[in-house]
């Protein structure tokens, strides 16, 4: 077998097989397989796709490259949630408590932030004292006595996956839809849980920003989860306004705690209580109105949230955070954001959103970049919504004062204010399974 002769196959349309997909992955982890190569496969692939089988054998060739996590030390059924990442995503800090109330465990590996999306780790590590990286014993002690534990991805998982996003990135074949969904899915299959909930953003501050895209990603990813005996369920969700009121580490984490005690905004509860539902109904807890019930009476009594507090104490964090939000470090200057003129917003670019955040210190800009926890922005103000002008619409807060022009600059460049009322958007678009797409409209 050479790998001349495969780069030639799909660039002429043909379908490799399973054991060509496997010599290929395997000889470019081991360094047999040179970059050039690589580069000229991915290329053949961005123009000529991939097949249903193709995509499976790739994941799966993908996610057997390094280490498969083997939950079977965990008790019950455990289910997993990914999200293609935004601005103002804290959702993972908020339904994992909730699953894991209603009686489904919750075993999650997340990543760190990059450029304008955040990281669940990064918000987690805003909790003085959290542990994000634990040995599997630890890990699974922590599932098994609270029903979940979220930790960084350790060890040497999906080595390949590495190595073909960093090549991706400098040949211009990122997005492909075929090779997004075999590195987001490899990342699931590694991970071992037994069902697996995507939630594909859309919009202006999601990697996918039209909704046929997102469809077409979800799809892709759905059936390659479910080939491989994983119950997958995808919803297309919008992020074409940040998510919720604050954008930045610690205070992601307070609206996070405050959702969990039924004071959240009513977009991000929305969304979670979609997310979870649906988490409840792969894991075979019932029909989808029953799952949303279940998650309804987890947070009126409370026992979501103090899922959440018995995670962050068993994982060496500061319980008294999370039982007053208050205690959280504050960062000594803020400055107002006002609007320029009168009108309704529009539309918020939300990736200029996420820039505009992680210029106040709440994001990195390489993997080496420290984060501040406590900067930010808290969003008074979001699309429907009538200002004035003069207005505080934003909030920003940094350690350094000199950082609030630029982010405020930035910011502006991201709202638009206009005299009329723009078109109200749904917040989920579509539910995806192996068998249907069922789209969501705002009733006129």
């Amino acid at each position: 077998m050479r790998m001349y002769d495969l780069i030639m196959k799909k660039r002429n349309g043909g379908t490799l097989t399973a054991d060509e997909i496997d010599f290929m992955i395997t000889g470019y982890v081991a360094g047999e397989i040179p970059d050039y190569q690589m580069s000229a496969f991915l290329m053949a692939v961005y123009f000529q796709g991939m097949t249903e089988e193709e995509t499976l054998s790739m994941t799966n060739a993908v996610a057997h490259s390094g280490d498969m996590v083997d939950l079977s030390g965990i008790e019950g059924v455990k289910v997993d949630k990914h999200s293609t990442g935004g601005v103002g995503d804290k959702t993972t800090l908020i339904i994992a408590p909730i699953v894991a109330a209603c009686g489904v465990k919750v075993a999650k590996m997340s990543g760190r932030g990059l450029g304008h999306t955040g990281g669940t780790v990064d918000k987690m590590e805003s909790i003085p004292g959290m542990q994000t990286s634990l040995t599997q014993e630890k890990f699974f002690e922590v599932v098994n006595k609270t029903g979940l534990s979220v930790i960084g991805q350790s060890g040497n998982m999906t080595p390949a996956d590495k190595k073909l996003y960093a090549l991706r990135d400098v040949t211009a074949t990122v997005d492909s839809i075929p090779l997004i969904a075999v590195s987001i899915m490899s990342k699931k299959l590694a991970a071992g849980s037994d069902c697996i909930l995507l939630d594909v953003k859309t919009g202006s501050g999601a990697f996918m920003k039209t909704v046929e895209d997102s469809i077409a990603l979800a799809q892709e990813m759905v059936a390659i989860g479910e080939n491989a005996g994983k119950r997958t369920v995808a919803l297309i969700t919008d992020m074409d306004i940040p998510l919720g009121h604050n954008i930045g580490n610690s205070l992601e984490v307070i609206e996070a705690v405050e959702t969990l005690k039924g004071n959240g905004p009513a977009d991000l509860s929305e969304v979670c209580l979609n997310l979870a539902a649906n988490m409840l109904f792969l894991a075979g807890k019932g029909d989808l109105d029953s799952c949303r019930d279940m998650v309804k009476a987890v947070i009126a009594d409370g026992s979501a949230l103090e899922r959440l507090a018995a995670m962050v104490e068993a994982q060496g964090g500061d319980v008294s955070v999370i039982r007053d939000t208050g205690n959280f470090a504050k960062a000594p200057y803020s400055h107002k954001v006002v609007a320029k003129k009168s009108g309704y917003i529009t539309f918020m670019d939300t990736e200029k959103c996420g820039i505009a955040s992680a210029m106040l210190g709440a994001g990195r800009e390489t993997k080496e970049s420290t984060i501040d926890f406590s900067a930010g922005i808290i969003l008074h103000s979001k699309v429907g919504d009538y200002v004035e002008e003069g207005m505080e619409i934003a909030t920003m807060f940094a350690s350094d004062e000199a950082l609030f022009a630029a982010a405020d600059a930035k910011y502006e460049e991201a709202v638009t204010i206009a005299p009329e009322k723009a078109k109200e958007e749904p917040l989920i678009f579509a539910r995806i399974t192996k068998d249907s797409v069922e789209r969501f409209d705002i009733e006129a």
